[in-house]
């Protein structure tokens, strides 16, 4: 699938250097020299006398050199192989307990991200779009926040940059109103945005009980909006100090300290900029976008929040700034449960982060001894979405992550010794994922039947994917992967899940507060779907945490759920994990048929703990932190 295209010699290829026998090289040059002199002074008065002697003859007129046209700078890119042919035995599905129904049009979003497509296949174009689910009004309804793309000349010239001014471009809030339907509130609001935008991070930043937002982005795009409570958001990025130079896309919010204040990670996800990203890539007849591979990778952003609400980089200090990434995807979660909040970021065909948190202020990279660097035979991957969840109900958090066609999904098992083990193979998602390319993710118990399901949004990174292969779709329909316990099945297209889709961003939450887990996808150039799931006939809790300090979404806390049969669960709170994506931070606990809670155990950040004794079920819990 990742063939190489053969670019052309350039002036310092190593075949136009000089031998390694220079001497021997200008030895015999000088003798040439020599000769050639001698031959000169020799026939010279012949041609003086020739040239006195012969007519003169009419002036010809002047041919102009050509012009040489540069050499086509080329690169690789995803796929030059002859068409394969069509898998004849597609994976098999089952019925699925939910179905999801698309409800953007009725509910009146009418988001269409716009990505300004060009011929000339730079990369943003195909990498966007990112979406947020926040009660930004705080009325107890989730709105939802969409980036958008801007306007890209077909080249782009040089020192320009994108433009969102028309409204096309636009970044969108959609405000939910109490009867359920969204209304456009962008311009209000104060949204619209600047530059190319990618990712988004809903959080509370500065501890006053509003949702504020970060939204990502190219060239240095990145905005961060304080959310002032009467429906406006002001533009704070210069005054906080959160510039972040360079190709932003997911990001998200955590306490990685324990402060009690909100700190900022961003991925960044290649060195990259219109000139260098101009390269040809593909086939004479197809171009195709670029394979990253011909990129340098960028580091990700650290920015910690100081007790006068500024941020600072700390990325080098705190030991994440690893230029050889190339981030796509982040998610928190405390993986090693020692109480510190650490960070796996995805990244796309290099080695995957795990950012193991010291408490010192500090991280180490342990992705390699820790078995997540790579997938089963030591490969890169396209690490694109990214989710962690404790899918076996083992007490320890796992990771899934999304990748491209002929990769398969890997499924990281925790297995509480600082190691994972590689169990896509053994959980049956190999031959269900091996055919999709995968970006927005979220393990969740979709069905509350008290197992954590897999949903993915989907679509082939190449628009071009059909020209040059036989079997591998540009828009792929989502995955929905029912956890049985033993494994994962497909139950995709009876839960309704057939539309093929050029996905990227997804996010996940209850928009209507009914108990059960709704989908809004975002369409790199295209609609929006707001997917609204059916639910199960089984039992739920749902909970929202609220911090007594700074963190007030009580984000990075660990909550241990007990049912009435012995059962247990574990949750880590946070808002970030996906692609581009920002979910719902409150939890939803699936209970099956069990008709009761013993207990909720919460161990909030900097390691108080809390505990909730028998709460009703089927419904919503606030529970606030104890002073």
């Amino acid at each position: 699938m990742k063939q190489k295209s053969a670019p052309p010699r350039s002036p310092g290829d190593p075949a136009n250097q000089l031998p390694e026998n220079t001497d021997t090289f200008m030895a015999a040059t000088q003798g040439k020299a020599v000769r050639l002199l001698r031959c000169l002074v020799l026939t010279a008065p012949a041609l003086f006398c020739a040239s006195a002697d012969a007519q003169p003859s009419p002036a010809q007129p002047q041919t102009p050199a050509p012009q040489q046209t540069p050499a086509r700078r080329t690169g690789r890119s995803y796929e030059t192989a002859p068409p394969a042919r069509r898998q004849t035995t597609p994976a098999p599905q089952s019925p699925s307990p939910v179905t999801f129904t698309d409800v953007a049009a009725q509910l009146g979003v009418n988001f269409r991200h716009a990505a300004s497509p060009t011929s000339q296949k730079y990369l943003p174009e195909t990498m966007g779009a990112g979406v947020a689910l926040l009660d930004y009004d705080a009325d107890g309804r989730l709105d939802i926040f969409f980036t958008n793309g801007a306007a890209l000349s077909d080249p782009m010239p040089d020192g320009s940059a994108p433009d969102k001014r028309d409204p096309r471009f636009w970044n969108r809030l959609f405000r939910q109103k109490p009867d359920g339907a969204f209304e456009d509130v962008t311009e209000r609001a104060g949204l619209r945005g600047e530059g190319y935008s990618m990712g988004a991070a809903a959080g509370d930043f500065d501890g006053d009980g509003r949702t504020d937002l970060y939204v990502a982005g190219f060239g240095g795009a990145g905005r961060l909006y304080r959310n002032r409570g009467d429906g406006v958001f002001e533009d704070v990025t210069q005054k906080t100090k959160t510039v972040v130079t360079g190709w932003g896309t997911s990001a998200g919010w955590f306490d990685y300290d324990s402060d009690g204040r909100l700190d900022l990670f961003v991925a960044r996800y290649m060195d990259w900029d219109f000139r260098a990203g101009s390269l040809y890539c593909g086939s004479t007849e197809v171009r195709a976008y670029c394979h990253p591979d011909n990129f340098k990778g960028a580091s990700p952003v650290l920015l910690h929040q100081k007790a006068d609400g500024t941020f600072e980089d700390v990325s080098a200090r705190a030991g994440v700034a690893d230029p050889e990434g190339k981030g796509l995807g982040v998610v928190f979660a405390d993986f090693d449960d020692d109480g510190r909040t650490d960070i796996f970021q995805a990244n796309d065909n290099a080695r995957q982060f795990l950012f193991r948190n010291k408490g010192d202020g500090k991280f180490e990279d342990v992705s390699l001894v820790a078995g997540v660097g790579y997938d089963e035979n030591g490969k890169s991957f396209a690490g694109m979405g990214v989710d962690a969840a404790d899918y076996d109900n083992d007490g320890r958090v796992d990771v899934f992550v999304t990748a491209l066609s002929n990769e398969t999904y890997p499924l990281f098992r925790n297995n509480g010794d600082g190691s994972f083990t590689y169990a896509t193979g053994t959980t049956g998602l190999s031959p269900i994922t091996v055919p999709y390319s995968g970006w927005g993710a979220r393990l969740a118990d979709f069905d509350a039947d008290g197992l954590r399901d897999i949903f993915v949004a989907q679509g082939h990174v190449l628009d071009t994917i059909e020209k040059t292969t036989g079997f591998i779709l540009y828009r792929q329909p989502p995955l929905l992967l029912r956890n049985t316990g033993k494994a994962f099945v497909n139950v995709s297209a009876s839960a309704g899940l057939a539309r093929p889709l050029a996905a990227r961003g997804a996010a996940f939450g209850d928009l209507d507060n009914d108990g059960d887990t709704d989908v809004v996808i975002a369409q790199t150039d295209g609609t929006t779907l707001v997917l609204r799931n059916s639910g199960a006939k089984n039992h739920w809790l749902g909970l929202g945490l609220a911090g007594a300090k700074g963190n007030r979404q009580g984000l990075g806390a660990r909550v241990t759920v007990t049912d009435s049969g012995g059962g247990r669960q574990v949750f880590d709170v946070t808002a970030a994990g996906s692609y581009l994506s920002s979910n719902d931070a409150r939890l939803i606990v699936g209970l099956g048929s069990r008709t009761a809670v013993r207990t909720v155990e919460i161990r909030w950040p900097g390691g108080r703990t809390q505990t909730l004794n028998s709460p009703a079920i089927d419904t919503y819990h606030t529970v606030r932190e104890q002073p």
